[in-house]
């Protein structure tokens, strides 16, 4: 969702190659629900999986049996997260039935989770601590350096978008650092640009209080764009 004052807000888009508009004719409030999340977690990309059922419209989990890494790869996607980082069972708490009855095969590049065919065979229980557990890596990456752990900052929550510069510090920067496994920030430059362009604003008190990199941001113009080491 882009253009809206927050990630659950704008002009809806799906990526198959490009990034394009979806067409509002014949769309309801069912179809428009989310299909999967992650819950217990510390934000948007981490948590237990949870599958909504079209049918009975109830959230189930899913057993780690049935889920690979070319599963949780789609899932990560699908929420506009980075890679999938950690994929282990009970990692966010111990789940009560529903399980999801099925178990997934996605081939890795399937837009969304319930696009990817399902076996045949159907499960009705899950061992304890069995249910997936999921942290998908933060959407931010360096670009333009000499390595992945330098370059322009820049942020994807619906479309990668570099970082506003004005009044970072390396404080700040060691927590992005950190989300790219990329040790301590050596170095911050708040670069100018010729002219504004849209930009994340990441809020300094959000980010230092453990919350996801995309629960703490906001859209923006500016020509003030940082590049961290």
């Amino acid at each position: 969702l882009v253009g809206g004052a927050s990630r659950c807000k704008g002009t809806l888009e799906v990526n198959q190659g490009e990034w394009r508009p979806v067409d509002y004719h014949g769309w309801n409030l069912k179809a428009a629900a989310d299909s999967i999340r992650l819950v217990g977690g510390s934000g948007l990309c981490s948590g237990r999986l949870e599958v909504r059922s079209n049918q009975s419209n109830q959230w189930s989990s899913v057993c780690e049996e049935d889920f690979d890494q070319q599963d949780a790869e789609v899932v990560c996607r699908e929420l506009g997260c980075g890679a999938p980082s950690v994929l282990r069972g009970a990692l966010y708490g111990e789940v009560e039935a529903p399980m999801w009855t099925k178990g997934f095969q996605c081939g890795g590049h399937e837009s969304a989770l319930l696009d990817c065919r399902s076996s045949g065979s159907e499960r009705n229980t899950c061992s304890p601590g069995k249910a997936v557990g999921l942290t998908c890596s933060e959407p931010v990456r360096l670009v333009g350096g000499a390595s992945r752990c330098e370059g322009t900052l820049e942020v994807n929550q619906g479309e990668w978008r570099p970082v506003d510069g004005f009044m970072w510090n390396l404080k700040e920067a060691d927590v992005l650092c950190r989300h790219l496994d990329c040790g301590s920030a050596v170095s911050i430059r708040d670069r100018e640009e010729s002219s504004e362009r849209s930009v994340w604003r990441i809020h300094s008190d959000c980010l230092q209080s453990g919350s996801a990199v995309s629960e703490c941001l906001s859209s923006d113009n500016s020509s003030s764009i940082l590049d961290l080491t």
